[in-house]
């Protein structure tokens, strides 16, 4: 039985980052060469990081990462290297490149371009040939076919076809982002696929965030039974090593019930003959997989962690105001930067309450970072007595506004004075409905929690209180009810339907897409739910004048989400009165 020894590199690349991305795969080649492996695999388009989007406009850049994987190349000796990088042809493509001594050996082009959700890959690719079945490659004696990403979802993609014409490892390269419920999923997928081909599978996926989208690792090996033999942790750089064994392929076709699947064998490019793996095999490594409140939560923080820190920035600050959404927000920071980097600032009108000032006080000291007040009591008074001119109030929610406006110029002051990014704190609920203020509580870098609604931001803040075995978030904190404190006793559930109602009619209306006739359909109530609709459709424009921030869904405000903000569709709008 013929034994390969590989390396999944699970990395974190960063878009745009050529050399320092460079850096990183030589280093990891050392790595895969010091442990004896036979073949170390990156995740897809790790020479330019993913995705690149429009900087394929550029053929500088497109020239500077064809000089960067001839690096690579050139870096490689006994360990085969399957790197992902931009090919240039006539046409661009989403390519890899099997390289070893020295060279580069062989190149596989991605055949199956996603255009759906956050994906624009036909925008920038052309399909390499699907009609064209490809080389193997032959490393340490063992016949490997190589993919990208997309191409292993289809049930008669490059992994059936290679596996039919003789490969008995199969090498998946994946730039696949985070959703919640996602890994389960691949998992499953990834099981039949392999147990259909009668042929293993390694499957790397690159980690971090790049702008919205966060990219969660969890690479695995699967057995040609389909069974997960070996996973790596989850949200982390990891190098995992694992030697696959590989039975002969007559055997597993003679044992298959469902026939022999054959062709004519492939062509193949000869890398190695013998394994370089010590004689005992190494111990499989498998991580538990994460919990759901887990899994959203290291979400969040890999993803603000990268936008700040690969944007330039070393600290955060976060207006807290006593909320829950805010505390979320700061405990989230505070895991990703360290309480050291992040700073927040009380910032009470005449409506805050006493509770909120102090809930925001016990929230600082137990997450250890620094809180300052600044009041906003005499630029809002300034701006009444600018505005009014007189005794009378303003008109309509004006006063409420202003008062948010103020706290979002404060914000924003601090962060040029100190270099801060500023975190928002809406949440997709929020978000969803309107329900916050443009250039006031809308203000800021990156929007934490913009795409996790009301509810699970509960759910989280009693994740992070159980993790800590405390209440990290104060008690006081969580059993509030939520209310902006922009006008005397004021609540959330005054002006919206309560969130534990809303965030079911959101579920539907924005991340599934049903119509509300579908919504009242499957019993929600109807005057809710057409309000609700009307409230969504209504402040598109609002939503595209806010920050980025992290997508933990299959249908986040921003990327996946695309209506048009003039629109006039309406059938959110209900039956004439």
């Amino acid at each position: 039985m013929a034994r390969i020894r590989i390396a999944l590199a699970q990395s974190n690349p960063t878009v745009g980052a050529l050399d320092a991305n460079l850096e990183s795969v030589l280093a990891t080649i050392d790595r895969a060469e010091a442990e004896h492996c036979d073949v170390v695999v990156f995740p897809e388009l790790t020479v330019t990081g993913y995705p690149p989007e429009d900087l394929l406009l550029k053929p500088g850049f497109v020239a500077a990462n064809l000089r960067a994987l001839e690096a690579i190349a050139a870096h490689t000796g006994a360990c085969a290297a399957v790197v992902g990088f931009v090919d240039a042809d006539r046409d661009l493509y989403n390519a890899a490149a099997v390289c070893a001594g020295g060279r580069i050996q062989g190149l596989v082009r991605k055949r199956l371009l996603p255009n759906y959700g956050v994906f624009d890959e036909a925008r920038y690719f052309v399909a390499g040939d699907v009609r064209a079945p490809g080389s193997l490659f032959r490393i340490a004696g063992v016949n490997v076919g190589v993919s990208i990403c997309e191409d292993v979802w289809s049930p008669d993609g490059p992994l059936a076809v290679q596996a039919a014409g003789g490969a008995e490892v199969h090498l998946n390269l994946n730039g696949s982002p985070f959703e919640r419920g996602k890994q389960s999923a691949r998992e499953r997928m990834l099981g039949t696929r392999a147990s259909d081909a009668n042929c293993a599978l390694v499957y790397v996926n690159q980690v971090g965030g790049q702008d919205e989208l966060v990219f969660d690792g969890g690479s695995l090996v699967i057995d040609p039974r389909g069974e997960v033999v070996a996973r790596c942790p989850r949200f982390v750089e990891h190098l995992g090593v694992v030697d696959v064994q590989v039975e002969p392929v007559y055997r597993k076709r003679l044992i298959d019930p469902r026939g022999r699947p054959t062709r004519d064998p492939l062509p193949v490019v000869t890398v190695s003959e013998v394994s370089r793996a010590a004689v005992l095999p190494l111990r499989v490594e498998a991580s538990d997989p994460l919990e759901p409140d887990a899994e959203l939560f290291e979400a969040l923080v890999v993803g603000t962690r990268d936008y700040v820190r690969k944007n330039g920035f070393s600290d955060v600050v976060i207006g807290l105001s006593g909320g829950i959404d805010s505390a979320l927000v700061a405990a989230v920071a505070v895991e990703a930067l360290g309480p050291a980097h992040v700073h927040g600032v009380s910032m009470p009108s005449r409506y805050s309450s006493e509770g909120s000032r102090t809930d925001a006080q016990h929230l600082a000291i137990n997450l250890g970072i620094d809180l300052r007040t600044v009041s906003i009591e005499p630029a809002f008074q300034a701006y009444l007595d600018m505005l009014r001119g007189g005794d009378a109030p303003l008109p309509g929610l004006t006063e409420e506004n202003l008062q948010s406006r103020c706290r979002g110029t404060t914000l924003m002051a601090l962060s040029n004075a100190y270099g801060w990014m500023v975190l928002t704190t809406g949440n997709k609920s929020e978000m969803a409905v309107g329900y916050f203020t443009l250039y006031g509580d809308s203000v800021g870098g990156f929007a934490v929690i913009k795409d996790v609604l009301k509810t699970r931001v509960y759910d989280l803040c009693r994740f992070v209180n159980a993790r800590a075995g405390r209440s990290l978030i104060p008690d006081a904190i969580v059993d509030k009810p939520p209310s902006a404190e922009l006008r005397h006793d004021q609540r959330d559930d005054q002006s919206l339907p309560p969130y534990e109602v809303l965030d079911p009619v959101l579920e539907g209306y924005v991340d599934a897409d049903r119509t509300a006739a579908e919504l009242i359909e499957s019993g929600h109530d109807p005057e809710v739910v057409h309000r609700v609709a009307r409230l969504v459709d209504m402040n598109e424009y609002k939503r595209r004048q806010c920050p980025p921030g992290v997508r933990v869904t299959g249908k986040a405000f921003g990327k996946d989400r695309r209506l048009p903000i003039t629109n006039g569709f309406s059938e959110a709008a209900g039956p004439p009165r």
